[in-house]
């Protein structure tokens, strides 16, 4: 083990600070959407993604990547989110094996519904606490981050035992 490169204590420092912030404020995320609207906020990014899409629709695969989930994890949530009314999966034009996930109008009404509270939330608790500078500097840190995991996220993903049907 002497070729490991321990944190030193003001790097442990940053670690500890970093991961209980994010951990604290995803949590609060969640727990603000699930009181107020009644989803978790993985399902709010996922309606929120086919809001954004060209047609509210999805391919799976693609839902799972833009949402940053697996693909099992995704079809499960897709299912719930099913149940509820708000999307409806059907399959794809012209591929047999391809799934699209398509955002239904009460899909879209409760995702707005849900929008309000939601960033409030967010802006009451990470945009009003730091200084534009801050919020310039974590954008940065994000995207860095980021970048730095994306081979390894996207590997990950690939390896997804669950194809694009519903699992």
């Amino acid at each position: 083990m002497s070729d490991v490169r321990w944190l030193s204590s003001e790097e442990q420092e940053i670690w500890r600070a970093y991961l209980t912030s994010t951990v604290e404020f995803t949590s609060y995320i969640d727990r603000q959407l699930r009181r107020d609207s009644g989803m978790p906020m993985a399902y709010y990014e996922i309606l929120v993604r086919l809001s954004d899409a060209e047609g509210r629709c999805l391919r799976m695969s693609d839902l799972a990547d833009a949402s940053l989930s697996s693909r099992s994890r995704l079809s499960h949530a897709v299912a719930a989110l099913e149940k509820n009314g708000w999307v409806v999966r059907r399959p794809a034009d012209g591929d047999r094996r391809g799934w699209v996930c398509e955002l239904t109008d009460e899909g879209f009404a409760a995702l707005a519904e849900a929008a309000p509270g939601h960033v409030t939330a967010v802006r009451e608790k990470l945009f009003d606490v730091l200084t534009p500078e801050q919020l310039a500097t974590l954008r940065d840190v994000g995207r860095a981050i980021s970048a730095g995991l994306r081979e390894e996220c996207d590997a990950a993903r690939a390896e997804a035992v669950c194809d694009e049907s519903p699992c």
